[in-house]
């Protein structure tokens, strides 16, 4: 998978964060953002904000440079 902003590799990142947040993260071989994302989002649902941080998940995914 190539790495670079912009390429398939992150566009798959991004498409997989918009499924479950911090998916495309650990993709990208980084677990410790994909578990803050991913714990984040289910956090602020519960006070009905998680759409920020879902979207957040999927654009941190998609602009990474390795």
């Amino acid at each position: 998978m190539s790495t670079g902003q912009g390429s398939a590799g992150n566009v798959i990142a991004a498409l997989c964060s918009l499924i479950i947040p911090g998916l495309g993260q650990l993709l990208q071989g980084r677990p410790l953002p994909a578990v803050l994302f991913f714990v984040g989002a289910g956090v602020a649902w519960l006070f009905l904000v998680g759409l920020i941080i879902h979207l957040w998940s999927c654009f941190n995914a998609a602009m990474w440079k390795p």
